[in-house]
């Protein structure tokens, strides 16, 4: 049995909703968790193996100069198009939403009271779907 724990990066710069972010995390679920406050650490830090990442949609609120998460999220996909990418925003706008999906994110949250329990929620779907299509994929290796 795999016991490893998934690999979470949560990727914010806005420093207090990133700690409580992986502080819900840690409570409520077994991960292994790495924060970052920019794109480019995280770019830097993907080598390290992230099973998903969970990405601001703006990260230039300390340094205006910074990628912004869709630019990181192209950089991700690039590298990695396997890994799902969660995309975060306190932006409520449709367009916002087809934006990130556009560009590849698995799925796109507002921040609120309730995004926790929504990033829970796509976090085990995305599992779900991983493991059925490994077990599909044994099936076809066998035919």
């Amino acid at each position: 049995m795999n016991t490893e724990k998934i690999k979470l990066f949560l990727v914010d710069d806005d420093a207090v909703f990133l700690k409580s972010l992986e502080i819900e995390f840690l409570q409520h679920a077994d991960f292994a968790i790495e924060t970052y406050a920019t794109g480019e650490l995280c770019i830097e830090n993907l080598t390290r193996g992230a099973d998903i990442i969970i990405l601001d949609y703006h990260l230039d609120g300390i340094d205006k100069n910074a990628m912004n998460g869709i630019a990181t999220l192209d950089k991700i996909k690039a590298i990695n198009p396997d890994i799902p990418v969660i995309m975060l925003s306190s932006q409520d706008k449709i367009e916002v939403a087809i934006d990130c999906i556009h560009h590849r994110a698995f799925d796109y949250v507002v921040k609120s009271e309730t995004a926790f329990i929504r990033l829970q929620t796509i976090i085990s779907a995305i599992f779900s779907y991983k493991k059925m299509e490994k077990e599909l994929n044994w099936y076809m290796d066998r035919m």
